[in-house]
This record gives C-alpha cells, sequence and structure tokens, in this order.
C-alpha cells in the first residue's frame, strides 16, 4: 500500500485524532480511506444524476418525471449509489 503525506491546521489534526480514540476508525489511515470512499461515492451518484438530466434534456419526449421508475433505475444500474 502506497503512503502520502498531507498537512493539516492543528484543529482538523485534533478532530481526525479524536475521531480515532473514540473508536469510530482504526487509525488516521482508515479515516482517510473512509473519507475518500464516501466523496468517490458522492461523484459517482452525481455522474449518474447528471448522465440522467442529461439524458432527459437530450431524448425531446415530454412527460411526468416518475420518481420511482428513476430511483429504481439508479439502483439497477449503480448499486453502490
Amino acid at each position: 500500500m502506497e503512503t502520502i503525506d498531507i498537512a493539516l491546521p492543528n484543529p482538523m489534526k485534533t478532530w481526525v485524532e479524536a475521531q480515532t480514540e473514540e473508536g469510530q476508525f482504526l487509525d488516521r489511515s482508515d479515516f482517510m480511506q473512509h473519507l475518500i470512499r464516501k466523496e468517490q461515492t458522492r461523484q459517482q451518484a452525481l455522474s449518474v444524476l447528471q448522465t440522467a438530466v442529461t439524458e432527459g434534456i437530450e431524448s425531446g419526449t415530454r412527460g411526468a418525471f416518475d420518481m420511482d421508475s428513476f430511483k429504481a433505475r439508479l439502483h439497477t444500474t449503480h448499486p453502490d449509489v
């Protein structure tokens, strides 16, 4: 596994250390990995949403939006979102 160094202001460093001391995460590395996974999931969800919006705009069809159908399609094609 590769390592990287990051610089944090003291208040952020203290907060990260508190998260590990409280048992939320194994260590600082585990905490950072959690944040990165969370951001990856968020960006994937935004990408899926943007694709759906673009498809809708380009389709030219007009009709009522079916949220349940959209959610089902979203979870079928991107189960992690």
